[in-house]
């Protein structure tokens, strides 16, 4: 009979979900914290559009992309997150 491998050490388990928050860096601009939260909404909405089945830029119009935002709670994106949007999209 061949002889059986040693088990491999139980990996920890990941959490699922996204991770923790962690705070941002003092002292920046402003100009740089709003482009942050821009990126971080336009890439939340992004996921969103993706898992509803709108994988191209051009399916993603402003009127959907601020439809799916008021849909799941987020405030209304301006013209320039929506770009920011179909620019993860493309």
């Amino acid at each position: 009979m061949p002889k059986r491998k040693a088990a491999a050490p139980a990996r920890p388990r990941r959490r699922l979900g996204p991770p923790a928050p962690q705070p941002l860096p003092p002292g920046l601009p402003r100009a740089w914290y709003e482009d942050h939260n821009r990126r971080l909404k336009a890439m939340r909405l992004a996921i969103v559009l993706l898992d509803s089945g709108n994988y191209l830029p051009q399916q993603a119009t402003n009127r959907r992309i601020r439809s799916v935002a008021s849909r799941i709670g987020i405030h209304r994106p301006s013209a320039v997150t929506c770009r920011a949007v179909r620019s993860l999209l493309a």
